[in-house]
């Protein structure tokens, strides 16, 4: 240890004497290490960590595998096809699953349920929108989630004759309570619902459900109907909307707790299928074979829902291979410092061996300086890397889903930078030190400027150039690939002026607003919004164009023309828009052919549809498409008349082509419309008339909140943040590598141009010009370039394959992105090799022979 003292006082010496030196590699590491560690914090809060509940290896996740074509009723959460069986997997239930399973507990010590639902809060008369779930009533004692203050859910709270208690987040009681502890106690409204907060999650606790889906309220299962009124999932015998989680019995394996209860969820299953037909005055099904029932399959819950953090999972880790490759450039680059900075110490090493030190102890010292060189770079990474974290938050798609995750730098990803810091010395660090420590003393000691390592330490440091170059063009060409799906997309037509307009979304059924009373709310606010100086006009639908959320309804035709007799043809699903009659105007799609929608065209009107050019092809591809008629049932194929056809226009996002849509006037589809998406087009900027527009709402509904105002050209570069990202992401990087591949090429070539002094002297002497040395030096550092672009571009045909489903519009090897980053990372080495090669000409042939 006494030794191991001494060369660290010694290291610091040597870096106090070369203050330059050590801060390039230093800032060199930062940037390699701060990058893997920002990234890695990513991955570790999506993929990695566990959830801040009491042992929770112990809890389980239940998953319902059935036939594709089995009929339970809408799924209502996300479903897969499971690899494994081929079976459609889904993670939501009814609540007669809830209620059998918590009766035939089996090996589980607890099972409990939530559902994420949308609410109307009002709090001192200020109401927005916030995420809420509902939750059994043991659902935080069966986790072990303590409470910040005041206390959580329980089973008495569960109950429909309870007074209504909620428990709300952290991060609520920051943003609508500023941390006031007086929060607790106070009463709020829900859907005009009178609560009472109870207490208070932990700040590291953000819920057990898909990433993004981090709840700001929770309430009691069983005040669900209260909230929900006429729309009450639990009605009717309770729809498939649940999530179950459970906790495993000490000792007890998930595989023993499936079979001990995929009977009683059997039984659940046959139980709700029933009641939901008898509900819907439907003729009784045969029963079911015990082969075509559903199976129970018991996941683990350690860190809840996994569904949306899976997807995340191939960007997490494309990025996670970006910044591995610039820490290996950073490597590499070190790697060739340190062999510049080991043939300036020859002598001082070469004394050290004579005097009889041995050469583990040698390699030692040098492997010394550089783990202190990798730990200040390390913890000057760490400040960098919060940086990072903090921009790629901002930059990221669904930032505010990670960001909810709650991503730190805490002691898990320092161990992760402390582990990074000394594998990165290990790595630039070894080979430099073991070649140092195999030199021959005599011509070292007789200070020959040549040493008998000289050879092998030029081919190792052109090697290294070679890596870091093939790095770099890797990087560059994925940055280029994703500038040019960005430029794609953000080109790519729309079908409809997306200048001047103003974006809002309103949920009044959560108020309890329905049919004709919805109705009068809606036509109020045209009014008063209309009514606002600088608008031109207003529109509503169901669904926003480009804000991702779509809906469809099967459609068939009648053969043979308009007759209703005739059979029916099944067009599939089609896109479906419930729109005001001015939608077409006020989004400027133009009418192609028939007429628009009119006010007649109410809820006592024949029933009347518009249909896009994508759609005309299918309803009619041979004649005009106005008069025929669809429907939405094989028995009623001739319901819908169609009365104009309009341009294609995107519908849910700028990758997709525009699906075959139909828009229906929003007073025949009432029942379906409930919140919607309002399309405010303005004479001018369409932001600076928001305040009047959210003040003319209020003074319609003074409780209804406006959520997501925006514009309609920010939605559309919103739906592009991930290729953003991945754009700017890589092109920050690439440019990091190709400066510290440029400066790798330079370093060398200076280092070779010292090296050869003596020999241009003599070339000089016999006659040679300066332009053929220039071209000597420049050829050496050519050929490196090239040699590292080829090893890049065959290296790149292969990887950014993976990143194909990412792409837009370009090629994953499109020639002229790989053409385009060879020529200018060629232009690039050719500057960083000019400067040595110039210099080179500039040898004294006399000076040089003198000094040999």
């Amino acid at each position: 240890m006494n030794s191991l003292w001494q060369e660290v006082r010694f290291s610091f010496r040597m870096f106090i004497k070369k203050p330059v030196f050590t801060l390039v590699i230093v800032i060199t590491l930062a940037l390699g290490i701060g990058a893997n560690t920002a990234i890695f914090s990513l991955v570790d809060a999506v993929l990695l960590k566990k959830l801040p509940v009491r042992e929770p290896d112990q809890v389980v996740l239940f998953k319902s595998l059935a036939h594709p074509d089995f009929d339970t009723g809408s799924y209502n959460g996300s479903t897969h096809v499971d690899a494994a069986t081929g079976l459609t997997a889904a993670t939501s239930f009814p609540f007669q699953t809830l209620v059998r399973l918590r009766e035939q507990k089996g090996l589980m010590s607890e099972v409990f349920a939530f559902a994420g639902i949308g609410v109307n809060v009002n709090v001192d008369g200020e109401a927005d929108i916030a995420r809420a779930q509902v939750v059994s009533g043991n659902y935080h004692a069966a986790l072990g989630v303590q409470p910040a203050l005041g206390r959580m859910i329980n089973d008495s709270d569960d109950q429909s004759s309870a007074t209504p208690v909620a428990v709300i987040s952290d991060r609520y009681w920051q943003r609508r309570f500023n941390r006031d502890p007086a929060a607790v106690g106070k009463q709020i409204k829900l859907n005009n619902v009178a609560f009472t907060i109870v207490g208070i999650t932990p700040s590291q606790f953000t819920g057990t459900g898909q990433v993004g889906s981090s709840p700001d309220i929770s309430v009691p299962l069983a005040l669900e109907p209260q909230l929900n009124s006429e729309r009450s999932r639990m009605k009717g015998g309770g729809q498939w909307w649940l999530r179950l989680m459970g906790r495993l019995q000490p000792g007890v394996t998930r595989e023993q707790a499936r079979a001990s209860l995929e009977s009683a969820f059997q039984e659940s299953v046959v139980a709700h299928r029933s009641t939901r037909i008898v509900a819907a005055g439907q003729a009784p099904l045969p029963a079911l074979e015990p082969k075509d029932l559903p199976k129970l399959a018991v996941d683990s819950g350690s860190q809840g829902e996994m569904d949306s953090r899976r997807r995340l999972a191939p960007q997490l880790y494309i990025l996670l291979g970006v910044v591995a490759l610039v820490l290996l450039i950073a490597c590499a680059n070190v790697a060739n410092l340190l062999l510049v900075n080991a043939s300036s110490r020859q002598r001082e090493i070469a004394v050290r061996l004579a005097l009889g030190s041995s050469r583990w102890r040698l390699i030692r010292m040098l492997l010394t300086e550089s783990v202190l060189l990798s730990l200040m770079g390390g913890a000057l990474g760490l400040i960098l890397a919060s940086w990072i974290k903090d921009a790629l938050l901002a930059w990221a798609s669904g930032g505010r889903a990670l960001l909810a995750l709650n991503p730190r730098l805490d002691f898990r990803v320092l161990g992760f930078t402390i582990g990074l810091a000394l594998l990165t010395a290990i790595l630039f660090g070894l080979v430099p030190a073991w070649r140092s420590s195999r030199m021959d003393l005599t011509p070292s000691l007789k200070e020959t400027p040549k040493s008998l390592g000289g050879l092998s330490r030029s081919l190792l440091s052109k090697s290294l150039v070679v890596a870091q170059v093939a790095m770099s063009l890797l990087l560059l060409i994925g940055a280029g690939l994703f500038l040019r799906t960005l430029h794609n997309l953000q080109n790519v037509p729309t079908g409809f002026n997306s200048d001047n307009l103003l974006l809002f979304n309103v949920e009044p059924g959560l108020l309890g607003y329905k049919n004709a009373a919805l109705a009068d709310l809606y036509k109020q606010m045209f009014e008063r919004i209309e009514s606002v100086p600088g608008v031109r006009a207003v529109t509503l639908s169901r669904n926003g164009l480009l804000s991702g959320a779509t809906s469809g309804r099967e459609v068939y035709l009648p053969i043979g023309g308009i007759s209703a007799d005739a059979s029916p043809r099944h067009l599939g699903e089609v896109r479906l828009h419930q729109v005001r009659e001015n939608f077409f105007a006020t989004m400027e799609i133009p009418l192609l052919s028939g007429r628009s929608l009119s006010p007649s065209d109410h809820e006592r009107a024949p029933k009347v549809a518009v249909i896009n050019q994508s759609l005309a092809a299918l309803v009619s591809p041979d004649e005009s498409p106005l008069g025929k008629r669809f429907g939405f049932a094989a028995d009623n194929a001739s319901e819908v008349e169609v009365v104009g056809v309009v341009g294609d226009s995107k519908y849910g996002n700028l990758r997709d082509d525009s699906p075959a849509t139909f828009y229906v006037p929003w007073l025949q589809e009432l029942r379906g419309v409930g919140g919607a998406s309002f399309a405010v087009r303005t004479t001018g900027e369409p932001t600076a008339q928001a305040g009047a527009i959210r003040n003319a709402v209020r003074e319609v509904e003074p409780d209804l909140p406006l959520i997501g105002v925006t514009t309609q050209v920010e939605l559309a570069d919103q739906s592009v943040t991930t290729e953003r990202l991945f754009a700017r992401l890589l092109s920050l990087f690439g440019v990091v590598a190709l400066v510290l591949a440029a400066i790798g090429l330079y370093g060398v070539m200076a280092y070779s141009v010292t090296q050869r002094t003596r020999e241009i002297g003599i070339r000089m002497a016999l006659g040679a010009q300066r332009h053929n040395v220039l071209k000597l030096v420049l050829s050496q550092g050519i050929i490196l370039t090239l040699l590292g672009i080829a090893v890049g571009a065959a290296a790149a045909f292969w990887l950014t394959r993976l990143t194909k489903s990412m792409l837009f519009g370009v090629s994953a090897t499109d020639p002229a992105t790989f053409v385009a980053i060879a020529l200018l990372l060629s232009a690039v080495a050719l500057l960083a090799t000019y400067i040595p090669a110039r210099r080179a000409t500039k040898v004294n042939p006399l000076v040089a022979l003198r000094y040999e």
